[in-house]
């Protein structure tokens, strides 16, 4: 849990750090950028506890049945690919806020 509320105050001190300009007028920090960097880093770190989770079972899948690994590994790799591209969603909409 420590290091999970380590990376998600790294990520908020990113967007910080790597700001360019003022805002522009009418428009407040927390409205655009912020925003976009906040969503992305909760995506990202909830695909990479996914991921875990999915990799964790696909291994005892393997373990209690050796024969099925194959079928396994195909079912994870596009599980994988499925939680990855939720986190390119978010990319996305990340760029569109901006």
């Amino acid at each position: 849990m420590k290091k999970f509320l380590t990376t998600a105050f790294l990520f908020t001190l990113a967007s910080f750090a790597f700001a360019q300009a003022a805002p522009a007028a009418g428009k407040s920090l927390f409205e655009g950028q912020f925003t976009a960097h906040i969503a992305l880093a909760i995506a990202a770190a909830g695909c990479g506890l996914a991921q875990g989770k999915a990799v964790v079972a696909a291994c005892e899948g393997v373990a209690r049945n050796p024969q099925a690994a194959g079928n396994i590994r195909t079912t994870m790799i596009i599980g994988l690919a499925l939680i990855e591209a939720l986190v390119i969603y978010v990319l996305v909409a990340a760029f569109a806020i901006k």
